[in-house]
């Protein structure tokens, strides 16, 4: 019994998810039906796609300096960096879950919470191509009102958000430490690799990597797990 509720307490919104279709399906078996024929499409579509975000993310992390991203998007780009967070979430291509593994990075780099909000804000609702649909169908001045109105309560909600959530607040500050290792458990997939490249170091708890005590660290073995991490969950400082 202890292990069930366990299994529930770690797995908490999945099991909300599962309860809540079983009871939408004994209310409604057609619209239960429908619901979990949605779901499977769209958790198969995560699977395509959040491969590739990890690798760009990776390669974006790799190939772009914490100097030049801060001088862009950081707290001192000021208005600059506004702007380009506007351009960069109206850019980009894909869903909006995409958004989260590259604005993670981002943040890490330095990026301030506010241009964070902007990037995800902007890449949700005023993206190129939205745009460009919305002026066919709906016309070229509601897609300019629109855009406007969009962009003034992105930066208003931006602006509000940076003032109530710190960096603190956020998941990746809240890690487990261990001689300078750091582990973000609430990005980590459970992938395992972690575990396979350096097993005296890391651990499984709860399909989760933990840290296991060690005096002293591998440090050729820690830089192959910190670059073979998907979602850049480990950290050395």
């Amino acid at each position: 019994m202890s292990k069930v509720i366990k299994f529930i307490k770690d797995n908490l919104f999945v099991t909300v998810i599962a309860a809540a279709y079983l009871v939408l399906s004994s209310i409604s078996p057609s619209i239960g039906g429908l619901g979990v024929k949605n779901s499977l499409y769209y958790i198969k579509e995560m699977f395509m796609i959040m491969p590739v975000i990890f690798v760009l993310t990776a390669l974006l992390d790799t190939w772009v300096s914490k100097e030049t991203i801060t001088k862009f998007l950081g707290k001192e780009a000021k208005a600059k960096g506004v702007m380009f967070s506007f351009l960069l979430g109206s850019i980009s291509a894909g869903p909006i879950y995409a958004a989260f593994p590259i604005c993670t990075m981002l943040h890490k780099k330095g990026v301030p919470i506010r241009n964070i909000v902007i990037i995800l804000s902007s890449w949700a609702v005023v993206k190129i191509p939205m745009l460009l649909n919305e002026a066919k169908f709906l016309g070229f001045k509601f897609m300019i009102a629109r855009w406007v109105l969009t962009v003034i309560a992105i930066t208003i909600f931006a602006t509000i958000t940076d003032k109530l959530v710190k960096d603190r607040d956020l998941p990746q500050f809240a890690s487990v430490k261990n001689s300078g290792v750091s582990i973000n458990r609430e990005s980590c997939m459970g992938c395992t690799i972690c575990t396979k490249t350096y097993p005296k170091m890391f651990s499984m708890e709860s399909k989760k990597a933990i840290l296991n005590q060690q005096d002293e660290v591998d440090m050729p073995l820690l830089k192959i797990a910190i670059k073979a991490c998907p979602v850049m969950a480990i950290e050395f400082s």
